[in-house]
């Protein structure tokens, strides 16, 4: 028998990360990838795993405290290497979103309203209150689709998740929150290089690889898009590509091309997510972006045109213009932010007029003309 130590991996630029919930105690066998803890950043909450398999010692760890990479977890027996699970993991607990998780951790998060307490999942497992003949169909794996599908998993049902697009995570994995974020994150490390200047530090004018800066945003949602791939698999949800549209109250089609699969189910969730609108009356001309081509940067104009001063307009801005893009912002309304308290948006627009070229409130785009030297 051998004593084995499991520790924190390497969280990425995350230090002292708070511990939500622990999912083992001593007795517990569990496998190479089994969650043992739940950590919470202030954005991601994620599952850290067994680095090994073997039965649980001891827990040296509590909900509550805050670890860092290289924290011990949890003290292992491995009896040959790998003993096979006799006892079932503990279920996991209710989690948030998923924003950007560091290396070899992978991102775990269920449906809050959908969540038990600890009492009730023990109960819910040890009664098997839900059959297995209940299937479960997830229309969108979004944050709203994929969480449904592996909580409901996690509880007994057999699931599929139906999903319209190449790959999981819907627009806020894909074209959403995590590449943006991730672009804001570059924009951060360019003006705070830039601020030092009045500290006495003073760094060069930063040279944009547009398409190096591309691939690595690429990467980090490529990175969470094929953990939810395992965590389907891990679940035994079935994922399927394509368009779905209901037969009749037990049967949907879902149609990926020439294919067609009819599937039955018990009960359905339809996450169908969002899209980007397009404002009517435009011109058809490849100038003109919406949040998702924005993300994509094609290229780097001189000037941009941000129609609309909401969250998501003022995150495209703040992005294209750390990377040397003269920005200007029209907004509808009287200010930017519509919804947000007025005293927080009052410093950052005061922040944003000393960049930005323009800043148009109570403004309304009334035509766009496509002309060869610009729009």
């Amino acid at each position: 028998m051998i004593e084995h130590i499991v520790l924190v991996p390497d969280l990425g630029d995350f230090k002292d990360v708070a511990v939500v919930d622990v999912l083992v105690q001593p007795g517990t066998v569990v496998e190479k990838e089994t969650p043992l803890i739940t950590l919470e950043t202030e954005k991601a909450t994620m599952d850290v795993p067994s680095d090994t398999a073997g039965r649980v010692v001891a827990v040296l760890l509590k909900k509550g405290d805050r670890i860092s990479k290289g924290a011990p977890i949890v003290r292992l027996d491995v009896v040959g290497g790998a003993p096979a699970a006799t006892a079932a993991p503990a279920s996991p607990t209710a989690a948030a979103p998923i924003d950007v998780p560091p290396p070899a951790v992978q991102p775990r998060a269920v449906v809050p309203s959908m969540a038990p307490s600890a009492a009730t999942q023990s109960s819910v497992a040890a009664k098997a209150r839900v059959s297995p003949d209940d299937h479960l169909v997830v229309l969108g794996a979004g944050p709203g689709g994929y969480t449904a599908a592996f909580r409901a998993a996690d509880l007994g049902l057999k699931v599929t998740l139906i999903e319209r697009w190449p790959k999981l995570g819907g627009v806020c994995l894909n074209v959403g929150c995590i590449p943006s974020k991730a672009l804001l994150h570059a924009a951060r490390v360019i003006e705070e290089a830039e601020s030092m200047a009045s500290c006495g530090i003073v760094f060069g004018k930063p040279r944009i690889d547009v398409d190096a800066l591309r691939v690595w945003k690429n990467k980090v949602v490529g990175k969470l898009t094929s953990g939810l791939v395992m965590l389907a698999k891990q679940r035994k949800v079935e994922v399927l590509k394509g368009t779905a549209r209901f037969l009749d109250a037990n049967n949907l089609e879902v149609r990926d091309g020439e294919k067609r699969t009819v599937v039955p189910f018990s009960q359905a969730i339809i996450a169908a997510g969002s899209e980007s609108t397009k404002l009517p009356g435009l011109p058809d001309d490849p100038r003109i972006m919406d949040s998702t081509g924005a993300l994509e940067l094609e290229n780097l104009p001189k000037r941009l045109l941000v129609i609309g001063g909401g969250i998501i307009g003022l995150e495209m801005a703040c992005v294209y213009d750390a990377l040397g893009v003269e920005v200007s912002v029209v907004e509808l309304t009287a200010a930017l932010m519509p919804g947000c308290d007025r005293d927080l948006v009052r410093p950052l627009e005061k922040r944003l007029r000393t960049r930005y070229e323009a800043i148009l409130l109570g403004t309304r785009v009334q035509r766009i003309e496509a002309l060869e030297a610009g729009l």
